[in-house]
């Protein structure tokens, strides 16, 4: 099938988020394959102004289906935020939105180690903008992650989560001086996650790839 890849060349606000939505109009799919809710994008239309950090702007056209891709860290958090928005707006996307299994998710302990570093390196500091963003591609890569996937057999994640916690908290105390993360409320909330989130979660790259 023919696409388009929209992409900014400078520093953010070029105005992608216009552009896509009125190229969303014929478009079967649009798919966001990188970034995470650092980023953002508003959609001005007749009811009004919608801002989101994760969804894709494709939302308000009725036969187009949006992806967040492969390479977006997501916060679960923010997503069912803007998904609750929507539907206190009138818009009920559960149809027209899919999440990829493949997705790493920004935990508590990102969060909790992007500021701690970031307040470490004082006037050093990088400027982050203390989502996570940068702690959950460096467990990407070093591949500890946890993917949307795993919210879908959410008990068998509880002995792997022990132990990645465990190992946070370590850097977390020890080298920043800052309160350990809890567990108990860690897995609280993916279990929360994998309720709300789990019928969004599919293999995303099949569906783009069949379309």
């Amino acid at each position: 099938m023919p696409a388009y890849a929209v992409l900014g060349a400078q520093w953010g606000d070029e105005g992608k988020g216009k552009i896509i939505d009125v190229l969303s109009r014929d478009a079967d799919i649009v798919a966001r394959f990188s970034g995470g809710n650092n980023a953002g994008h508003t959609v001005i239309n007749e009811e009004g102004k919608f801002s989101f950090h994760i969804i894709p702007c494709g939302v308000f056209w009725p036969n187009t289906m949006n992806v967040i891709g492969n390479g977006v860290v997501v916060d679960p958090d923010v997503l069912l935020d803007e998904i609750d928005n929507l539907r206190e707006r009138g818009h009920d996307i559960s149809e027209r939105l899919l999440v990829s299994e493949r997705a790493h998710l920004i935990m508590p302990y990102h969060v909790a180690l992007d500021n701690l570093s970031e307040a470490a390196l004082g006037k050093e500091a990088l400027g982050t903008t203390g989502k996570g963003i940068g702690p959950t591609y460096s467990d990407k890569a070093a591949r500890t992650g946890i993917r949307a996937a795993d919210l879908l057999d959410v008990d068998s994640l509880l002995p792997r989560l022990d132990g990645i916690i465990k190992h946070n908290n370590a850097i977390i105390t020890t080298i920043y001086g800052g309160e350990p993360i809890s567990l108990d409320d860690v897995f609280a909330k993916c279990k929360e996650w994998a309720e709300r989130l789990g019928p969004f979660i599919a293999p995303v790259e099949r569906i783009v790839h069949d379309a």
